[in-house]
């Protein structure tokens, strides 16, 4: 008797909470359609143990998986060696190979200590092979020794706002340092293509599907071939690089279009041998849920961000006129985002004011996250207001 009203107890319990759920869903449609999104979200089956659906317009996360946890990130580490290499080199500047670059193991391209190669053709060699010794040869190339070229990655990482990221090698073989381990974050990564893809050399090779080339003797000839599958596996990649590492697994990293959208998909640890299919999957799947849940919309914000006026200190008007430099805003959103503004101006000016002079931002939040600013600016030239004396000597 006692067990049967326990379990009464316990189906009226759960039947209560069912029709709470359903009484909220059915007075608010919008949580309805959230909550439908929320579990959509919940049911995206990915391999990766850490994942990023990166929008490149405005850099927002649209969906993420353990995105802020850091991870070995393996050979997608060479979307940062060729970031600092093109913005630091000529491409046809003369690289020796060391003994420490012809000491790289495999994936390699064989050099020998001695050789000399061009940098540009390094760059294929490394990105569409993956070569290790060719990473190498690029990073003393470009700052004279590995770790020098380390400095120069990690000071590149920070100014894109990747927080969460240590470079080590330039090739991305696992490693630790008194600093740290060799790592990364799927959301970092996904800034770091974010930003390689605005390069159109960047482009260029990392789209380039062969490439033939000699050392600076020619006594060697080499043909290299994109090893990143997605290029042929559909239309719109605008670049993309894999990596493993017994430590990593399947990381990969790219930049697809699609139609006016362009999104960016950051995968760490997509499985291990002999799963090496995972993150074609992974891809496939996060571009789905991009391309089925979110639009282009145009955010007007003129009603929030009237023109306004700020005090000016000793000028030869009390207060100048301020207007939003911009109203219109273009963002990737679903029907469930939501968009707020906070106008941010300072209390006083002090004179002289100019015209078109920037004093104060516009911030637009999507879901609480700052995803655009812009400045308010001064609409005419104020002055230094003047004593009588001082205007009596002017005439």
């Amino acid at each position: 008797m006692n067990d049967w009203i326990k379990q009464m107890g316990q189906f009226l319990m759960v039947a209560l909470g069912i029709f709470c759920t359903l009484f909220i869903l059915i007075q608010n449609p919008a949580a309805a359609a959230e909550t439908g999104q929320q579990e959509e979200k919940e049911k995206l089956s990915l391999n990766a143990r850490a994942a990023v659906l990166m929008d490149a317009d405005s850099g927002r996360i649209l969906y993420g998986k353990n995105e802020t946890m850091a991870f070995p990130m393996a050979s997608t580490t060479k979307i940062m060696t060729l970031i600092v290499a093109l913005e630091n080199n000529e491409a046809d500047k003369i690289v020796t190979a060391s003994a420490y670059a012809a000491s790289m193991p495999k994936v390699h391209l064989g050099v020998q200590a001695g050789e000399r190669y061009r940098m540009e053709d390094l760059y294929y060699a490394m990105m569409l092979e993956s070569f290790n010794d060719a990473a190498v040869m690029i990073a003393e190339g470009t700052a004279g020794s590995v770790e020098a070229f380390a400095v120069m990655m990690n000071e590149k990482a920070v100014s894109l706002g990747c927080t969460q990221t240590y470079f080590i090698t330039p090739n991305g073989l696992d490693a630790v340092d008194e600093k740290g381990v060799h790592s990364s974050t799927a959301a970092d990564m996904a800034k770091i293509m974010r930003y390689a893809i605005q390069d159109e050399l960047f482009r260029q090779i990392t789209q380039t599907m062969h490439y033939a080339f000699t050392d600076c003797d020619g006594k060697r000839s080499f043909s290299v071939h994109n090893k990143n599958a997605l290029l042929t596996m559909m239309e719109g990649v605008l670049s993309g690089k894999t990596g493993y590492t017994a430590d990593a697994g399947y990381c990969y990293v790219c930049a697809v279009q699609k139609g006016d959208q362009t999104f960016i998909v950051s995968l760490l640890g997509s499985g291990w041998p002999p799963h090496k299919g995972y993150k074609w999957s992974d891809v496939q799947t996060l571009l789905d849920y991009g391309d089925k849940n979110y639009r282009y919309q145009t955010i007007d914000i003129s009603k929030e961000v009237p023109d306004r006026q700020v005090h000016v200190m000793n000028g030869e008007q009390d207060f100048a006129a301020v207007r939003a430099q911009e109203t219109n805003y273009r963002f990737l959103l679903s029907s469930e985002d939501k968009v707020h503004v906070e106008s941010v101006l300072p209390g006083q000016l002090e004179a002289p004011v100019e015209a078109g002079q920037p004093v104060g931002s516009i911030q637009v939040f999507v879901n609480g996250d700052l995803t655009a600013e812009n400045d308010y600016i001064t609409a005419d030239r104020i002055g230094i207001r003047r004593t009588w004396k001082e205007r009596l000597l002017r005439k």
